[in-house]
């Protein structure tokens, strides 16, 4: 009789595991940030389905007097959560800060001004291969690549194709989102200048990256001094645009072209 008693409160038990695991998977996990996680937590994702993971490329550079260095870092993390969210079952990887920015002997490009931060694209290429390929054996099926910033693009598109052609036997795959890039000097642009900041929309620091990173986290403007300030210059790091119009409430709409393009990619590749 205990025999029996014991057999069926084993089974019991088993019977109930399975439910257990659902109820656990049905929990959305409290954050989609990998770095604030712990790996039981990061490994039970997984289980769950959460097989796609972001890779959030920023940059430390010059943006101006008047924007702080990390404004692609703090642009990029903020926009990967809610794309994660958005897509879900995502997870966001932490933010990759060194990118290339030009040369260091000459200096050129963004390193012309203190602040800015450089690595070699080939070196570059290989970080990004190493970060995408520990995700893959970890089991993600999905590693997607967003980038801030313009000036590695190519290098971020060569590195999903050479990995794609190596993994093609594995079941994970690379997704390259230049949409994400590429809204902010079209489609934005185009917003801004439909909406009368014509002469206003340069290149870099001008009205639509300040709005964005107004939008994103006003404490990385320096706003008293962008009101007060002269007419910009190249030579304050400013490209062909004027930021000083710039507010939070125009770097929205940028914001969600941003969101609604990753998120869609990242459906569309998942249909496949």
């Amino acid at each position: 009789m205990k025999k029996f008693c014991v057999f069926g409160l084993i089974c019991s038990a088993l019977s109930l595991f399975p439910l257990q695991v659902q109820a656990q998977c049905l929990q959305l996990p409290k954050s989609v940030l990998f770095e604030k996680m712990t790996w039981t937590e990061i490994a039970q994702d997984i289980s769950c389905g959460f097989k796609t993971i972001i890779i959030p490329v920023g940059g430390t550079e010059q943006s101006g007097p008047y924007i702080a260095v990390g404004k692609h870092n703090s642009r990029v993390l903020f926009q990967a959560e809610k794309i994660a969210r958005q897509a879900g079952r995502t997870l966001v990887a932490p933010v990759v800060a060194y990118v290339p920015e030009g040369g260091t002997s000459p200096r050129t490009s963004h390193m012309r001004f203190p602040g800015t931060i450089t690595l070699p694209p080939d070196v570059f290429e290989r970080m990004l291969s190493s970060i995408a390929e520990s995700f893959r054996v970890q089991g993600f099926k999905l590693v997607v690549l967003i980038g801030d910033h313009g000036g590695y693009q190519k290098d971020m598109e060569r590195v999903a194709a050479q990995l794609n052609v190596r993994w093609q036997s594995t079941g994970a795959h690379v997704l390259y989102v230049r949409a994400y890039y590429d809204v902010i000097p079209q489609q934005y642009a185009t917003w801004l200048r439909q909406n009368g900041y014509r002469l206003d929309v340069g290149q870099h620091a001008d009205i639509g990256d300040t709005s964005l990173m107004l939008a994103v986290d006003p404490s990385m403007v320096r706003e008293e001094a962008l009101r007060h300030a002269p007419n910009p210059t190249m030579a304050q790091g400013i490209y062909g645009g004027d930021p000083r119009r710039a507010t939070s409430t125009l770097g929205q709409p940028g914001l969600a072209m941003q969101v609604e393009a990753a998120v869609k990619a990242i459906d569309d590749a998942r249909s496949k």
